[in-house]
């Protein structure tokens, strides 16, 4: 028997947060040795093990964001999981560090959107389809939108 969930990921508006999927015991701590070399970077992270005492490993330098993480792993209940809050730093500027971490098996998502978790259960566990990141498009941009958009990356600094 399998049933379909989706849990809503709870966080503050304007806040970051990477979901992914990884494995092995030392994942919070190679996760956190990753995201603490990038510079002003405040951040809180928790990973679900799967097996053994099957707890939830919090880590970050930030007590408010390992404590939003240990709750919304928590509430996902998928094995082999992390999340990842992020404040002062965008996801695309610690991706591929995370990426890099050798647990590191799979990123669901990297967003500040309203996120809901498309989760399995069975008898022995639940999993994470996916994901439902942001809302439904309304059309695709027009000259005047394509120029805000690469105004703005070049102010934010991403582009030249």
């Amino acid at each position: 028997m399998l049933e379909l969930k989706i849990v809503k990921i709870d966080k503050p508006d304007e806040l970051n947060f990477i979901l992914g999927q990884s494995h092995f015991i030392k994942t919070a701590e190679d996760l956190y040795e990753a995201l603490a070399n990038v510079p002003g970077a405040r951040f809180g992270l928790a990973f679900a093990e799967a097996s053994g005492a099957c707890k939830i490993r919090c880590e970050g330098n930030d007590e408010q964001l390992k404590e939003l993480a240990g709750k919304n792993a928590l509430e996902l209940a998928c094995g082999h999981s992390f999340i990842i809050f992020l404040k002062n730093v965008y996801p695309i500027s610690v991706l591929n560090a995370i990426k890099n971490v050798p647990e590191v098996c799979n990123i669901y998502c990297a967003t500040a959107n309203s996120t809901e978790v498309i989760i399995a259960q069975s008898q022995s566990g639940r999993g994470i389809l996916g994901v439902i990141d942001g809302l439904s498009h309304k059309g695709i941009e027009e000259a005047g939108e394509i120029t805000w958009r690469k105004e703005l990356l070049r102010k934010i600094g991403y582009k030249l």
